[in-house]
């Protein structure tokens, strides 16, 4: 049987899921509820092919990137499909998911709280990827490491995600108003995740968000109309970011890379390495992954006659060549709980059981610990908190690029 990937949404979606009892669409499910959904295969340019392993399976695009890559990129509409049943299940799951009240944010004074986003879209597939992006070589601390894009706080009045908003705005100029947001972009808040901690005792509040595209309705054509130049290009902060690249969002479930929509052979070197440390005589496990990148397009800001690049105008013609780039420490944390929390699976491999740092963050409340910082050490806190540190060690371990 063939159904239109919006279809396949809506099977998805009619799957009841909580916070509590995660749950992943069988073939089972999504067969019986699809013959009660009307066939809109003439309202999208994908239809399904098949399922494994609850995945949706979507035709090869004749009309892959101008590039010649089969990459998907947040920017531009033109990669992106409608969200298959799995991704469907997953984004339900994460809007459903209501972390556990945290009363202390409200006490903790401004030099203390931070936020980051992460903010997921759908790739040529309807899989969920994740933005991320590499701190600039430039900065004093943590140069060159993977982060969200984040920081701390201006006011006691900025929520979490207004915090991330703001921050996403000045590092990689995604809108803080939706009003200025492009269209067919519309971004969805979706939940906040449990508070972690970072290594300079900041405290992290992730925001995950979800970037909607809305796909014309037409009987008579089979691809979007959107151009890169149209979408939302990325305008980044070269004094704080070098570059911004995507990760399969599912793949921080596995200990192994997951056949994806490379047209080009997987870059040597392994996906996932890990170990454990100890962080303030509590067990913690850091995780190091290692992101594919030779075969989609790694955006780096533009430089201008004189001095730094001020905005990212078009988008670098070619792909990155570098292999692979590692996020590890609190930023791959964070994307292994969420996508705990999206996908309802157990990790393949070790891990803390719990989300977040807050029985840490209370007990450090407790000592004394998170009193307002000084000028001087607030940099260094903040990058910390917004790139992927170890919390508990320095990185041993030189980055695969």
């Amino acid at each position: 049987m063939s159904i239109s990937a919006a279809a396949a949404e809506q099977a998805a979606e009619a799957v009841v899921v909580d916070s509590n009892h995660h749950h992943t669409p069988t073939e089972y499910e999504v067969q019986t509820i699809i013959p009660n959904i009307p066939d809109t295969s003439s309202d999208t340019e994908n239809t399904v092919a098949t399922l494994s392993d609850n995945r949706i399976l979507f035709p090869e695009e004749d009309a892959a990137d101008q590039d010649g890559s089969g990459s998907s990129n947040y920017w531009d509409a033109s990669t992106m499909a409608p969200l298959n049943p799995a991704s469907a299940a997953a984004i339900a799951r994460l809007r459903a998911y209501k972390p556990p009240p945290f009363p202390l944010w409200d006490r903790l004074p401004i030099s203390r709280r931070a936020a980051v986003l992460m903010l997921l879209f759908a790739d040529r597939r309807g899989d969920l990827r994740v933005v991320i992006t590499m701190r600039a070589a430039s900065l004093r601390s943590f140069s060159g490491h993977a982060a969200l894009p984040g920081g701390k706080a201006d006011s006691v009045d900025e929520t979490p995600y207004q915090i991330a908003r703001r921050e996403a705005w000045e590092e990689i100029g995604l809108p803080m108003d939706d009003a200025k947001i492009p269209s067919p972009f519309r971004i969805e808040h979706l939940c906040y995740l449990p508070m972690n901690l970072a290594r300079t005792e900041l405290v992290v509040r992730p925001c995950v968000a979800f970037l909607h595209t809305t796909f014309p309705k037409s009987t008579t054509t089979t691809t979007t109309t959107v151009t890169v130049e149209d979408g939302l290009i990325p305008r980044l902060d070269a004094r704080e970011v070098a570059a911004v690249f995507s990760a399969p969002f599912h793949n921080f479930l596995r200990a192994e890379d997951e056949p994806g929509l490379q047209t080009k052979p997987l870059p040597p070197g392994k996906w996932y390495e890990g170990s454990w440390t100890a962080w303030n005589d509590e067990p913690w496990r850091v995780h190091y992954f290692y992101v594919p990148v030779n075969d989609q397009r790694v955006t780096k800001p533009r430089v201008r006659d004189g001095g730094l690049a001020a905005l990212a105008e078009g988008i670098e013609d070619e792909l990155e060549e570098a292999g692979r780039y590692k996020v590890w420490g609190m930023t791959a944390r964070i994307v292994v709980d969420a996508a705990r929390a999206a996908y309802g699976e157990v990790p393949e491999f070790e891990h803390n059981s719990h989300f977040g740092d807050e029985r840490m963050i209370v007990e450090m409340e407790k000592l004394g610990r998170l009193t307002p910082k000084t000028k001087a050490s607030v940099s260094t806190a903040v990058a910390a908190a917004t790139e992927g540190e170890t919390n508990g060690e320095e990185d041993k371990k030189p980055a695969k690029m």
